[in-house]
């Protein structure tokens, strides 16, 4: 696949797309349009003013230099920790504290009340702490068995 435009960051650390015709967007934000089922696909890259400037149908696509600098921008406004193994919660009964191991460690959560899980899709589920930060579970039914256990508790 050919890309129709150029991405850099400029002095700043701003991202800036030239598209084709050589017109130059400063400060442009990529925005997933499926951040939790395809978060590699559909990313539109908008300018100030939410205005679409360029569209990326699957990032796997673009020359791994495009590429690098849409996943940073992204990884550096997005936090989603996904919860891998939940080793244990401190009561079947909210509020309790969760403690699990995510893809960016160990840590533990307080979670207020059951209506803070909530289903995204067919098998993900958001998480949300007493904080309000986000936990995915991309997948409840390839999460381990134990668990598995504890979130069928709760849902």
């Amino acid at each position: 696949m050919t890309t129709t435009f150029q991405l850099r960051r400029d002095s700043f650390g701003k991202l800036v797309l030239t598209s084709a015709e050589g017109e130059e967007h400063v400060g442009v934000i990529p925005v997933r349009a499926f951040p939790i089922q395809a978060p590699t696909r559909g990313i539109s890259l908008v300018r100030e003013g939410g205005k679409e400037v360029a569209w990326i149908d699957d990032l796997a696509e673009v020359p791994e230099q495009i590429r690098a600098l849409v996943q940073e921008e992204i990884d550096g406004r997005e936090f989603i920790p996904e919860i891998l193994h939940i080793k244990d919660v401190s009561s079947f009964a909210t509020p309790c504290t969760w403690f699990v191991e995510t893809d960016r460690g160990d840590t533990e959560f307080v979670l207020k009340v059951d209506e803070d899980i909530r289903r995204v899709g067919e098998a993900s589920l958001l998480v949300s702490d007493s904080h309000g930060i986000n936990f995915l579970v991309r997948d409840m039914w390839r999460i381990d068995k134990h668990s598995r256990k504890i979130l069928d508790r709760f849902l």
